[in-house]
C-alpha cells in the first residue's frame, strides 16, 4: 500500500481564512486538525483542533487551571470570541513546524514515520511537479490505524 492509495480528499484553509470560520469547519466535519495552505494550494501548516481550542481559553487558566471553576458558565459560552477578527495565521504555534509530506509512492511505514515523528495528526500527500507540487490528499491517523488493523490477522 502507497501513500497515494491512502490519501483521501480532506478540507484545507489558507493562512489568512477566517479563524472563526476554520473552527467551524472543524467543528462540523468533527476533524483532529485541519492543513494549511498558501495561495498555491501547497501545504504551510497542520492546526490542530487542540492549538484552536487553547486559543480559547484564557492564558491566566491555562497558568492555573483551578481558576476555571470561578468563570460563570454565561462567560465560558463566550471563549470563541475570542477567535474574531483572527485569521488562521494567529492561531498557529510561534514553533509551527512544516507539515509532514509524503510522496505518492512512499509506503505505509514511512507515512507512519513521519505522522510519528511529528506527533501529526496528519500527512499531506503531494506529488513533486515542475510549479513545485499537487497535493493529492490528506492521510489522517484514524484512516491510516483503520486500514492497518485491515491488514492484521
Amino acid at each position: 500500500m502507497r501513500a497515494r492509495d491512502l490519501a483521501v480528499e480532506y478540507e484545507t484553509v489558507g493562512l489568512d481564512s477566517d479563524a472563526m470560520d476554520a473552527a467551524r469547519l472543524m467543528a462540523e466535519h468533527r476533524l483532529p486538525a485541519l492543513l494549511v495552505v498558501d495561495e498555491r494550494g501547497t501545504p504551510k501548516a497542520i492546526l490542530p483542533a487542540s492549538q484552536m481550542i487553547k486559543i480559547l481559553v484564557p492564558v491566566y487558566v491555562i497558568e492555573d487551571p483551578t481558576l476555571a471553576a470561578v468563570v460563570d458558565e454565561r462567560h465560558a459560552d463566550r471563549l470563541c470570541q475570542a477567535l474574531k477578527g483572527r485569521k488562521v495565521r494567529d492561531c498557529l504555534s510561534k514553533t509551527v513546524p512544516a507539515p509532514p509530506v509524503a510522496a505518492p509512492d512512499d509506503t505505509v511505514l514511512e507515512v507512519a514515520a513521519q505522522m510519528a515523528q511529528v506527533r501529526s495528526p496528519l500527512v499531506a500527500v503531494v506529488e513533486k511537479n515542475t510549479a513545485g507540487g499537487r497535493l493529492l490528499g490528506v492521510i489522517t491517523a484514524s484512516h491510516l490505524l483503520e486500514r492497518l488493523l485491515a491488514a492484521t490477522p
